[in-house]
């Protein structure tokens, strides 16, 4: 008898202990837990840090982006003006994948203050390939635009960040972050004016046209058929299995007040199976 109370208290101990590391889930009225949904992201995450395939797909991205640019480039610009590309910068040209594991693993949704404190660390990687690629553009007289809805408040850290990796034309004159009521395509009007853009880069189509901005996951997938012969010529596109607006404006409808539970229904119906 003293034997098993023993094993039994041993057995709950060993429990406790190895729940402690586990993040916790949200603690409603009542006591009734919410799924934690932020840890569904650990396998997009996962593969992103560690799959070969994910390097992969990035350098083919950009391999493909070189053969492009080295066309345009021998056409010349049939506007006489100089010739640029425009990139996003999340996930397409720097690795941010430490700050979504990080979250993931705490069981913490996305914050602007955690974001900001993340790009405050200037410790984001280049994206496999994204480097090579843009210096390419750039010794061959092509300049470079960033165009990031990374907040403006953060335009300093980013090109530190930036800088200290090698990217070309990271400076003030080439960056365009996030400022209130100025989207996207207001921005990348601002270089059509003295340049001819022949490339697109980005993880997220609302990089490419101001078409696919707040739109639902059925029109999404409408528009890209619509253009598809666009990707890998004009737009290249990036992996990018952890976020972006295809679950925010997609799955979420843009509604960002969804509970945790709330969240999981919705993501349960939208998975087909068989």
């Amino acid at each position: 008898m003293r034997f098993s109370c023993f094993i039994s208290l041993s057995l709950i101990l060993f429990s406790l202990s190895s729940c402690k590391n586990l993040p916790q889930t949200e603690n409603v009225s009542g006591g009734a837990q919410q799924p934690n949904v932020e840890s569904y992201q650990l396998q997009g995450i996962l593969w992103q840090q560690n799959a070969a395939e994910y390097k992969a797909l990035c350098f083919q991205a950009f391999n493909l982006a070189t053969l492009q640019l080295k066309e345009e480039i021998a056409n010349k610009s049939a506007t006489g003006k100089p010739l640029a590309i425009i990139t996003d910068i999340d996930e397409t040209v720097l690795d941010n994948s430490p700050y979504q594991a990080t979250r993931a693993k705490e069981g913490k949704p996305y914050s602007r203050d955690s974001w900001v404190a993340w790009g405050n660390l200037e410790e984001a990687t280049s994206v496999p390939g994204s480097l090579d690629f843009l210096n390419y553009a750039s010794a061959n007289g092509v300049t470079v635009f960033y165009i990031s809805d990374r907040h403006d408040i953060q335009q300093e850290t980013t090109l530190n960040n930036m800088k200290k990796l090698g990217f070309p034309n990271a400076d003030a004159d080439h960056i365009f972050l996030k400022k209130k009521g100025v989207d996207k395509e207001t921005r990348r009007q601002k270089v059509y004016k003295n340049y001819e853009v022949v490339m697109y880069l980005g993880d997220n189509l609302s990089d490419f046209s101001a078409i696919f901005d707040n739109q639902p996951t059925q029109k999404r997938n409408t528009l890209a058929d619509s253009i598809k012969k666009k990707f890998g010529n004009t737009f290249i596109v990036l992996p990018n299995p952890m976020y972006g607006a295809w679950q925010t404006d997609g799955i979420y409808e843009g509604n960002y007040n969804w509970s945790p539970t709330q969240k999981d229904s919705i993501i349960r119906e939208k998975l087909n199976g068989y």
